[in-house]
């Protein structure tokens, strides 16, 4: 999550020792993070697209559900003058390679193939930097996902909760018939995913942009207190065994009837799909609670590295036309549990939550409800995103911190970058 930076000697040792082998091959060697079953379909599907070009997906990857893993990993391969041809990124990581240099200049490969009437508009700025285009979105995620097990909410006579006082309510009755309300992993950014859609719940997507612009009056305000309010009441709803959990290990215990809910962004869906499950018969999906008229987003991004070789280039060109191809968006979106970055797509080959998300996506265009995601560095450099995954992950495993007690080491945390 941290941002990383490369002094001199190593972009000199980058730029000086980048091998053209994978030009010869006709190949692309791509470090990602997509490790879960799942992803891997989706990264599949990909592969198979690109090899239909005549270019092989060399893979490169890294467990780690937030990237972390990866990137530390893309900072020694840079330093070593060894780099990838590419690799998975968000948006924050994305500018911050830019800034150093190190990417690929995409703007005649953009101008060529018409992305800025391609690309949906809201995100386009997020990929140029000092007016030349650094990244290649390649698919679309929502956060503010409620996903849940449809036998376990039957067993208790609940529908899906539309408020967090609904839930609350019917997080009782399933911990008082043995079920655990919640499945959640003990991990900062799952901690920060429940933060983040809390923050839209309480104080709508307005509210939320005053957080994620430092407004010190939003961010000392009721309503951020309320915020961790709720968060206080999650703490009882989730099982003994949550420090720690991989976030598809959380999904598990949604399609295996262990608990009832898990709020994830819709790459959970993956997982349900990969296990066979139906949605609307065997689980379900709603915006979390209270955040039904917003849509909380992340990108995840191909970035390319100058590799110094003409071919090279042809090969990365291949794989940025592959991604934006409408037929591989949605290809790609249906493995992945996500949505096209295009609107030229067939939309009606999602699945159902699929079309859900990429119906409410365009009605949360309509009121202003379209934010970006703090914790999938989309919204944030990670300096101050780590500020708010410090005091939320404090906070959740500390039942003697109040609610103004974590509004204060907020201000604090700012206070000191």
């Amino acid at each position: 999550m941290r941002r990383i930076a490369l002094n001199v000697t190593a972009v000199a040792a980058f730029g000086l020792l980048a091998s053209s082998a994978l030009a010869a091959d006709k190949s692309v060697e791509m470090l990602h993070f997509w490790t879960s079953g799942g992803e891997a379909e989706g990264v599949r599907a990909l592969k198979d697209a690109l090899a239909a070009k005549g270019i092989e997906w060399k893979d490169a990857a890294v467990a780690g559900g937030t990237g972390a893993n990866a990137y530390q990993v893309l900072r020694s391969r840079l330093a070593a003058g060894t780099p990838p041809s590419g690799a998975q990124m968000h948006i924050q990581e994305t500018l911050a390679w830019a800034n150093q240099g190190l990417l690929r200049d995409l703007s005649p490969l953009a101008e060529k193939d018409g992305w800025r009437e391609e690309i949906l508009p809201a995100i386009q700025s997020n990929y140029e930097v000092g007016g030349k285009w650094v990244a290649v979105p390649v698919t679309m995620h929502r956060s503010n996902w409620l996903w849940y097990n449809s036998a376990l909410l039957m067993k208790v006579g609940a529908e899906p909760p539309k408020s967090w006082d609904e839930f609350n309510a019917i997080a009782d009755k399933l911990k008082a018939a043995g079920i655990t309300p919640l499945a959640l992993g003990g991990q900062n950014w799952q901690y920060g995913d429940l933060l983040e859609s809390v923050i839209v719940a309480k104080g709508g997507a307005d509210f939320y942009r005053k957080i994620v612009a430092g407004d010190l009056d939003a961010i000392k305000s009721d309503t951020m207190i309320s915020v961790f309010d709720q968060i206080a009441k999650l703490r009882g709803y989730v099982d003994a065994n949550s420090p720690g959990r991989d976030w598809n290990l959380a999904t598990a215990m949604v399609i295996n009837g262990e608990a009832a809910f898990q709020i994830m962004g819709d790459w959970a869906k993956a997982e349900f799909a990969l296990a066979g499950k139906k949605p609307g018969i065997d689980y379900g999906c709603v915006a979390s609670p209270g955040t039904d008229k917003d849509f909380i987003w992340l990108v995840d991004n191909f970035a390319f590295f100058n590799l110094n070789d003409k071919a090279a280039e042809e090969a990365q060109n291949t794989l940025a036309e592959t991604v934006l191809d409408p037929n591989v968006q949605v290809d790609f979106a249906i493995k992945k549990g996500s949505i096209p970055v295009i609107d030229n797509v067939d939309a009606t080959r999602l699945d159902a939550c699929g079309q859900k998300s990429y119906e409410d996506r365009k009605n949360a265009a309509t009121t202003n409800g379209v934010v970006p995601s703090i914790f999938h560095n989309a919204a944030l450099p990670a300096a101050q995103t780590g500020v708010y995954l410090d005091v939320v992950s404090e906070f959740f495993v500390t039942p003697s911190m109040t609610s103004k007690d974590a509004v204060e080491a907020i201000v604090t945390g700012l206070g000191q970058l």
